[in-house]
């Protein structure tokens, strides 16, 4: 029976081991630095090859790649890495959404770097896709593991980013 025990112990933690990831707060953290990382291209780096690095990552660590990648786009003075990078970008990210496509978070963060890309490259395809499916999950209430000031954030962007019809922006304007 012991020995069963110490077995099942070994392999739940086995498990957590294979299949770490980060917890809810060093989520929290991760977000807070992802924000200073728009105007710091060292941090991005540092937080790239941390996530980079980790195995089995989860949908929305993917997603955090993926946004990293753009702000290594953003960072590079040479238009060839600038657009290699966005191209990689947008690639992690529809792996971010195939592994977890209701997540508002991740559609979001793609829908952010697309908003942000010069729409002549041609880099800005699912703009519309990802719009409906967040409008959805307000219109739904369904915001699954979105913490309260994701969800205003989410909404004022949104509104800011002069993409939505007045019915939408209306409708947003009750999570800011």
């Amino acid at each position: 029976m012991i020995r069963l025990l110490i077995l099942f112990l070994f392999f739940t933690a086995f498990i957590n081991i294979t299949y770490a990831q980060l917890s809810p707060r060093e989520i929290a953290v991760l977000k807070a630095d992802m924000v200073k990382a728009v105007e710091n291209p060292r941090l991005t780096d540092s937080i790239y090859e941390r996530l980079n690095n980790l195995h089995n990552k989860t949908a929305l660590v993917t997603a955090y790649v993926g946004t990293l990648e753009a702000l290594k786009a953003k960072h590079s003075w040479n238009p060839y890495h600038k657009i290699k990078y966005v191209k990689i970008s947008l690639k992690t990210m529809q792996q971010a959404i195939d592994m977890d496509k209701e997540n508002m978070e991740i559609r979001f963060m793609r829908f952010s770097i697309e908003h942000y890309t010069p729409g002549f490259l041609g880099f800005s395809k699912d703009l519309t896709i990802d719009k409906k499916e967040i409008i959805k999950h307000y219109q739904n209430r369904n915001f699954g593991t979105a913490d309260e000031t994701l969800i205003k954030n989410v909404a004022r962007f949104m509104i800011d980013s002069k993409r939505c019809t007045p019915l939408e922006i209306n409708m947003l304007k009750k999570y800011i």
